[in-house]
């Protein structure tokens, strides 16, 4: 059993959970994941490392509840406990000194970006961060992009805050005003990293991804989450998460992760009922 020191509500159905794990604490690098199991009989959910603390001995994720499992999660307060926590997963980010970069978080994907981007910010570059989400009250982690970026946008969809208009809109306003980029890594919705990468491939900006599948045991053994890059069959799990934009077939990734829709759908429905 694994401890929740502390849990706090960033946005509606958005959590933030500083949670026991020492030896991840200690271990886990930018890009990485650990695999949640609530309860005993309970799912196995993939999340990034949002952060850590290696003094207290804890690890911090951000959890969007959308299906059974992660409302399920949600629900949970400091003090509460989950079975399983396992990780550091999946391979880090190569970080390097790249000059000008860009990083782009699409809605709670912020959460995923936030350790790349302060770890991009430690190597010396020039750090440009967009955070978006579909209104104002969904923005989540400003602040900590703020303070860990030179330049910082917020974009939403219906303009009530920032920028009115998409975070490729705005990254695509950047690169058309001369500024030179010379990396960009873009985490969020599927349709959105598809969108960057064909934002930057005129540019011939190297892009990265950090890709979210169907996954179940982390350790390339069931093949949930196998993916196509460079049109080689490859498993986010242990190759990824992260990959060439450029590279990663979106189309077939989205069919992939719409496979269990309906049991998905069925899932929910008997979890909502047995909360009334």
């Amino acid at each position: 059993m694994h401890k929740i020191l502390y849990a706090e509500f960033l946005a509606q159905d958005i959590k933030r959970f500083r949670i026991q794990a020492l030896k991840i604490a200690q271990k886990r690098k930018a890009g990485q994941f650990v695999i949640i199991r609530v309860r005993e009989n309970g799912e196995r959910i993939p999340l990034t490392i949002a952060g850590s603390d290696k003094k207290e001995g804890s690890v911090t994720i951000i959890v969007q509840g959308i299906g059974k499992t992660t409302k399920q999660l949600n629900k949970l307060k400091s003090g509460d406990s989950i079975m399983d926590i396992a990780g550091p997963l999946g391979k880090p980010s190569e970080i390097e000194k790249f000059g000008t970069t860009v990083v782009v978080g699409g809605g709670v994907g912020t959460a995923i970006a936030y350790p790349v981007a302060v770890a991009l910010k430690e190597k010396g570059n020039h750090v440009i961060s967009i955070v978006g989400a579909k209104t104002k009250d969904l923005v989540i982690l400003e602040k900590e992009m703020k303070d860990t970026s030179d330049e910082l946008f917020v974009t939403t969809d219906d303009g009530s805050y920032g920028f009115h208009g998409f975070v490729t809109d705005k990254l695509l306003q950047i690169l058309n005003s001369g500024s030179k980029v010379d990396f960009v890594l873009a985490i969020g919705p599927i349709p959105m990293m598809k969108r960057i990468a064909d934002v930057t491939k005129p540019f011939g900006i190297k892009t990265v991804v950090s890709l979210n599948p169907i996954m179940v045991d982390g350790t390339g053994m069931c093949g949930g989450c196998r993916a196509t890059v460079d049109d080689k069959t490859v498993f986010v799990c242990v190759d990824g998460p992260e990959f060439d934009a450029h590279k990663v077939d979106f189309d077939l990734l989205t069919k992939r992760n719409r496979a269990y829709m309906r049991e998905e759908k069925v899932a929910m429905e008997k979890f909502m009922k047995e909360m009334l």
